[in-house]
């Protein structure tokens, strides 16, 4: 598994590692524990090579030890992928937006449309109602955008 999975898994208390390894990474608090195949338990924050941390994180063959106590089936898009399932009539979401972001007219092609059709927008419906909504900076380089079912 990819290494955002991984971390979820790990912050929701499970053992994660790399199939190389003899030890594995634990929550501890607020930091990440290493435990070490020579017995070591090392606070993530006081690694050796920081650059061999750094390129295990970019790895995608993360596993979790034993078993896992949360569904890692967790499917994140970037946002072009996001707007283009919102043109498909899906409803999106990611982390910090309240309510859901869907996109109204998506067959909209032009100025020459059906009298009274309005040009596509995005709008946000959330416990207020429906709101036009726009995305920031943060939310077009986001790439943790999910399907609201």
């Amino acid at each position: 598994m990819d290494f955002k999975k991984a971390l979820e898994a790990l912050k929701a208390g499970n053992k994660v590692k790399l199939p190389s390894w003899a030890g594995y990474w634990q929550k501890d608090g607020d930091t990440v524990k290493m435990h070490c195949k020579d017995g070591r338990v090392l606070d993530i924050r006081e690694t050796e090579d920081v650059f061999y941390t750094l390129a295990n994180i970019a790895s995608d063959e993360w596993e979790v030890v034993g078993g896992c106590n949360i569904d890692l089936n967790i499917h994140t898009v970037r946002f072009g992928e996001a707007l283009r399932l919102m043109k498909q009539g899906k409803s999106m979401k990611r982390e910090g937006i309240e309510g859901v972001i869907c996109c109204q007219n998506p067959n909209f092609d032009g100025p020459h449309r059906g009298a009274g059709m309005t040009a596509p927008y995005l709008y946000k419906s959330d416990r207020l109602g429906y709101v036009p909504w726009l995305p920031s900076q943060r939310d077009l380089f986001a790439d943790d955008w999910e399907i609201v079912e």
